[in-house]
């Protein structure tokens, strides 16, 4: 990782650019030229700082593979190896690398490239198939490099935002920003933006960064805040508050509690709520409890099938 007394964010921002690079790639790989075009290094000596960051992600256990023979221009490919992380970060960095990129284990890894482990033969490594192209994610990883103002459409809604950063983070792409007119920074799923456009370079307005990242996917800012209720017996109160976190408050009565939650990430909250099972029942609101019943329809639905 970068030294600790320098700016962290730029730096892993160029990891980033190479790693989304890299991982549209796929089994096809990706050149020394194009990786040293999309990291922009500027005046520095470009093949010897791409050296350096393939250097770092190999370090923190990526696997990054040269598939050119001898005499050939290099060509990298990002394969999944046994990559727990073996992470050693200062507090400075450990901030850049939430506002950059979130790297996880592999399993996580080999979901997001797109393997198929289960099609390997035992004691096979696994290997990367193509990844279709991410035109959203091209776009919103020029916006944060240019500062560009972005606009795009998300959840049926129109959209104009101000870039901070992009990271990697549950198998998706997020991309934080400033809304127009908003006070909150937010953090809007990369695959779920369509018809994105951007303003010309130096027309975003400056995010300020004191919001941070958090690696806890139940308060990643993905959905709109929502107020949610769930009642518990008082003894499963401390396994509740184990899955689900401290709640904002808590309502006693006879021989159960409600806890009342700011979920802005529903799908992990749901996933979480099916890990308690009957330890707790959703008391409102409407609209989550039915998105509940529905999910666990269609999960009844694939497991009959």
């Amino acid at each position: 990782m970068p030294p600790a007394g320098r700016d962290q964010l730029r730096p892993m921002q160029r990891l980033v650019r190479i790693m989304a690079v890299l991982d549209q790639a796929g089994s096809q790989g990706a050149t020394r030229e194009k990786l040293i075009e999309v990291a922009d290094y500027g005046d520095a000596d470009p093949g010897t700082q791409l050296a350096k960051d393939l250097r770092h992600l190999r370090e923190q256990g990526w696997q990054i593979d040269n598939l050119a023979g001898v005499g050939e221009s290099a060509r990298y490919r990002m394969v999944t190896g046994d990559n727990r992380l073996r992470l050693s970060l200062t507090a400075t960095q450990l901030g850049a690398l939430q506002r950059a990129v979130i790297m996880t284990e592999r399993s996580d890894l080999a979901t997001s490239l797109g393997v198929r482990e289960a099609s390997l033969p035992e004691g096979v490594g696994t290997h990367v198939l193509p990844r279709v192209p991410d035109t959203q994610l091209s776009q919103v990883l020029q916006a944060v490099r240019l500062a560009c103002l972005v606009r795009f459409s998300y959840k049926g809604t129109a959209r104009v935002a101000s870039p901070a950063a992009v990271r990697f983070q549950d198998h998706h792409w997020y991309l934080t920003a400033l809304e127009d007119a908003g006070d909150v920074v937010k953090h809007f799923a990369v695959n779920r933006m369509s018809d994105v456009v951007l303003d010309r370079p130096g027309t975003a307005a400056a995010v300020p960064q004191a919001v941070p990242l958090t690696l806890h996917p139940l308060q990643w800012e993905v959905d709109e805040p929502t107020r949610v209720v769930v009642r518990t017996p008082a003894d499963y109160v401390p396994d509740v508050e184990r899955w689900l976190q401290a709640p904002d408050a808590a309502r006693p009565g006879d021989g159960w509690v409600d806890l009342v939650y700011t979920v802005t990430n529903r799908a992990a909250f749901r996933s979480r709520l099916y890990v308690l099972g009957t330890r707790v029942v959703v008391r409102e609101p409407d609209d989550f409890r039915a998105e509940l019943l529905a999910e666990l329809r269609a999960l009844v639905g694939e497991a009959g099938a």
